[in-house]
């Protein structure tokens, strides 16, 4: 078969399209005949390499995809040849009351073979059923981006109705995903973007107050909207850059929930705000089967829906890795195998 593979970490010109073995499935697994996958800037980290991850080479990247199954073990039970289906990616002991605790949990794409290939086994598990309505492009982009987002707020942050969100980047992945969940969830949303095009777009999907960060510093901006108060919650997945304002952006007792830190893994923080307002710092990971379950109904009957910014043929997928990582237009870049095309 066809798949995107490196050989070595690196910059995008260490991607390649071409073949692979054709993958075997073990009793527990689904082979799937990939439709459309999406790329997430995880797919940049792991392409770039991460500290204490040791990939087997070559490594085929990515964590969200949807196809169709054209075969199944022999101790598979939920699934059979023809079913529609998406990848949830991360990997847990699913007796455990939190998958994510788990010490060995990992994600499929970043830890282990992803799915940005013509055909990919995977794990009965990590597969949810895809109705007939769903597009392809929708079943293969939304899944790590709205679960990421459905956990950060709605089960580690705890948001109530009434409440007031700042979402960073609310164009991007994470930031659109979570920028209509804290809408849903009956929340005031504050959110920031670099141009024109990229606020109109939060404005249109749940932002009551948007902020160009490029022209305006989003702290002050949100203490000024909120007369001095701060916002409840920040949404913050960039990291060094922004850390020390979406501290200053909260409200005493405020929660500031991350999911990572695209910008930089390692920012200056500030202690004493964070002792002195009793600030609450929350970390958050993909998600559990059941809300996973929760989140992409709501994505399959279409009160949420993913941004898509472009969609590529795989053989493209450096200029896809391009695209995220220059932060050119905003929601997810598809790519899908060039024999779809």
């Amino acid at each position: 078969m066809q798949a995107v593979q490196f050989t070595e970490h690196g910059d995008t010109d260490v991607i390649e399209y071409g073949e692979y073995p054709d993958p075997e499935i073990d009793r527990d697994e689904v082979l799937v005949d990939i439709k459309a996958a999406a790329l997430n800037h995880l797919d940049i980290w792991t392409r770039r390499g991460m500290p204490g991850i040791d990939l087997e080479m070559p490594h085929v990247p990515g964590s969200d995809g949807a196809g169709v199954v054209t075969d199944v073990g022999a101790d598979v039970t939920r699934f059979e040849e023809g079913d529609r289906v998406a990848l949830s990616a991360g990997c847990g002991d699913l007796r455990m009351d939190d998958p994510t605790l788990d010490p060995r949990y990992h994600i499929i794409g970043e830890h282990v073979t992803g799915v940005h290939s013509e055909y990919a086994a995977i794990p009965e598990d990590n597969l949810i059923p895809v109705p007939e309505h769903v597009d392809w492009d929708v079943a293969g982009s939304s899944c790590l981006v709205f679960q990421t987002a459905w956990r950060m707020l709605i089960e580690r942050a705890d948001l109530e109705a009434g409440e007031t969100v700042l979402v960073l980047g609310a164009s991007g992945g994470v930031g659109h995903a979570a920028l209509q969940i804290a809408d849903y969830a009956g929340a005031e949303v504050y959110a920031t973007g670099s141009t024109e095009d990229k606020l109109d777009y939060a404005e249109a999907h749940g932002a009551d107050h948007v902020c160009n960060y490029e022209e305006a510093d989003f702290a002050d901006w949100v203490l000024e909207e909120t007369d001095g108060r701060g916002v409840d919650v920040v949404v913050e997945h960039v990291g060094a850059p922004t850390w020390r304002n979406s501290l200053k952006s909260l409200t005493k007792g405020g929660r500031l929930v991350t999911c990572g830190g695209t910008g930089g893994g390692n920012p200056e923080t500030d202690i004493p705000r964070i002792f002195w307002n009793q600030l609450q710092i929350i970390g958050s990971t993909m998600a559990t089967p059941d809300q996973v379950d929760d989140v992409m109904d709501l994505v399959w009957d279409g009160t949420f829906e993913p941004a898509i910014r472009e969609d590529l043929p795989m053989s493209e997928t450096a200029r896809a890795h391009e695209i995220i990582q220059n932060r050119e237009g905003f929601g997810k870049v598809v790519v899908r195998p060039d024999s779809e095309r």
